[in-house]
């Protein structure tokens, strides 16, 4: 077998940029690449290891055996080894073996830039290079208006293991299938984007993905590299967007992975302090490193330009931001100035989020974070830490406890539902019924929810009707669409054969109106981050616990009216204050028949009165339903 020979794809300049936390495009030069060296093909290899003594590289070439292929070491201090062998295919797995200088032990551990890795419970990386066409050109150059924060956006989260199984064979579908069957979904539904949990390689499934070894590379659970491009490209074309959960809080201290990579604490910051989550017992990145800063922003940048992805949904922001997460006295030490923000790992954001936006500025980055810290999704430029949009805890957790309630009881907890518009416009929010609010014991939404059969449907009709009229953007999780009635667990598919029943059928059928309504009225988008596309008309009406209010886009003719009635008792005669005079159309109502309400009370076209209600000058008397949502519009005269 040939030995290795000194090649390196690194500039001065390179290093440099390694060395000083911004490089952001690692990938080109780093992990496995296929080249062809004085007419002879083969694969360079490069992995950091400063605390090595010296790093071989073992695979099913060369009987993974270390003597075979040493690595050179760059002679710049970069602590980066690196190496031609010829004659290394593509497909060929390998891992790094790693003597380390500091206790003479000895690790095999998976390329930190693995393209592609075995699937689990296998552990090497695999040797891969893909010449995929692309063929989204021209929804990359419109895209920019289909992410923009003016803009509806409604996403569906899904864990690709469970969305829809193979029954009959045991299996998740894999990226292929998921691209025709997931896709047709999706553009059914009228969601605009999709976002999936962790898709890079991942030991441990009950990990959900949130555990990762495998950076760079899409899970092989579903298939190749290229079929995962595929599945993006077919999103693309059909003017869906794809945001992908991605993990830059903590790691897993799996032997393959990155912890305790060189004999060192390399990656992970070496105070346990900082180090080491105590809730997920998983390791801590060291944002203060400026190598391990290039690292994790190369990789965000690598999804965005290598595999197309529309944005980031950054995990575990909270956790990020502050020492004392999940610790007691004693267990954290405060900041140089005597506080418990992480000033490492917050500028650590906001290097990421200026990155990523000067690389692609018609993307999105999400953050999920649940505290009150300030400025998250506010430019760099002004002091925020960058973030396009926020999760918005609050709400999502002060609407459930709410619709928890029996409705005779909800008259006493109005200030649950009205709380939310008072810091509503302070971050972009997105309100996420996601998948953490249907495990561990939490029950599905529907589950949840009060009442007979009857009255728990109603209660989701009108929770998703004011999900959808609330300022901000949306985000629904797997199930979630057709009243899913169990708990969402990983190992099973979703219970699609509860839409057979028309109970079932009424939710999805409601929740892809709902995706349709917000896309053709403006009110519901042009202004969602701001007060100025709101307005309460009645938030007072606690006894009869309904609240109205406004929506208002660019065009006062696109403004709507919105009452929801959280209560199972109709009201034939409901007066409620309107801004000017016309005439009203009702363009939704959560009790219509295709979603299985009672179809009863509907409004026709109604004259506004010159009569004042509620310190304004006009009104007009409704019907509003049992347990429901329905929306009004001035006809156009």
């Amino acid at each position: 077998m040939p030995k290795v020979k000194a090649h390196s794809l690194f500039t001065e300049f390179d290093i440099a940029l390694f060395k000083s936390g911004k490089h952001y495009r690692l990938y080109e030069k780093f992990g496995a690449h296929i080249i062809n060296l004085d007419g002879v093909l083969g694969t360079y290899f490069s992995v950091w290891a400063p605390s090595a003594k010296s790093v071989s590289v073992i695979g099913d070439f060369n009987y993974w055996s270390g003597d075979e292929h040493e690595l050179h070491v760059r002679w710049d201090e970069s602590g980066i080894w690196e190496g031609f062998i010829p004659h290394v295919p593509k497909g060929s797995a390998y891992k790094y073996k790693i003597y380390n200088a500091n206790t003479n032990g000895i690790t095999e551990k998976a390329d930190p830039y693995a393209r592609r890795c075995e699937h689990p419970p296998k552990t090497a990386s695999i040797v891969w290079e893909d010449n995929y066409q692309w063929n989204d050109k021209d929804w990359l150059q419109k895209r920019k208006a289909h992410n923009a924060l003016n803009a509806p956006y409604s996403v569906y989260e899904l864990h690709l293991g469970s969305w829809k199984k193979r029954i009959e064979e045991n299996r998740s579908l894999s990226y292929v299938e998921l691209s025709e069957e997931l896709v047709a979904y999706v553009k059914k539904m009228h969601f605009t984007h999709v976002e999936l949990m962790p898709i890079m390689e991942f030991p441990y499934d009950p990990s959900w993905g949130y555990q990762i070894t495998g950076y760079y590379a899409p899970t092989s659970r579903f298939g190749y590299p290229e079929e995962f491009k595929l599945l993006v490209d077919k999103l693309h074309e059909n003017n869906i967007g794809i945001i992908l959960d991605w993990v830059p809080s903590h790691f897993p201290e799996d032997l393959h992975g990155l912890g305790n990579f060189d004999g060192s604490c390399l990656y992970e910051h070496p105070d346990r302090r900082k180090g080491f989550h105590q809730d997920w017992k998983s390791l801590i990145f060291n944002y203060g490193r400026n190598e391990v800063k290039s690292f994790l922003i190369s990789n965000a940048i690598f999804w965005l330009d290598q595999y197309h992805v529309d944005g980031l949904r950054v995990d575990a922001v909270t956790s990020m931001l502050f020492l004392d997460y999940s610790r007691e006295e004693g267990q954290w030490e405060p900041n140089i100035y005597g506080g418990r923000e992480n000033l490492e790992a917050i500028t650590f954001l906001k290097e990421l989020n200026e990155a990523v936006y000067l690389a692609f500025p018609d993307v999105q980055t999400i953050a999920e974070e649940s505290t009150a810290f300030p400025m998250i999704s506010k430019p760099t430029s002004m002091g925020g830490i960058g973030f396009g949009m926020k999760w918005m805890m609050g709400w999502m957790h002060d609407t459930l406890q709410y619709f928890k309630k029996e409705p005779v009881h909800r008259k006493h907890h109005q200030n649950e539902l009205t709380f939310s518009t008072t810091y509503a416009f302070s971050e972009n929010f997105m309100l996420p019924f996601s998948h953490d609010e249907v495990v561990y014991g939490k029950h599905s939404i529907l589950g949840r929810l009060p009442g007979d059969e009857w009255q728990r449907f109603a209660n989701l009709r009108v929770l998703y009707g004011y999900m959808f009229t609330h300022p901000g953007t949306k985000l629904l999780f797997q199930g979630a669409e057709f009243g899913q009635s169990e708990e969402w667990n990983f190992q099973t598919s979703l219970d699609w054969h509860l839409l057979q029943y028309d109970v079932h059928q009424g939710i999805q059928n409601l929740v892809k109106d709902l995706n349709l309504l917000y896309r053709n009225e403006p009110a519901l988008y042009e202004k969602q981050f701001s007060h100025e596309g709101f307005e309460w008309l009645d938030y007072n009406d606690a006894e009869n616990s309904i609240i109205v209010y406004m929506r208002k886009g660019e065009l006062p003719k696109n403004d709507l009216i919105v009452i929801c009635n959280m209560t199972p008792i109709p009201r034939k005669n409901y007066r409620i204050g309107l801004p000017r005079k016309g005439t009203l159309e009702e363009i939704f109502n959560s009790d219509s028949k295709p979603y299985h309400g009672t179809n009863q009370y509907k409004n026709s076209k109604i004259m506004v009165q010159e009569k004042s209600q509620q310190n304004r000058a006009h009104s007009a008397l409704i019907i509003i339903p049992p347990l429901a949502t329905i929306i009004m519009k001035y006809a156009i005269e």
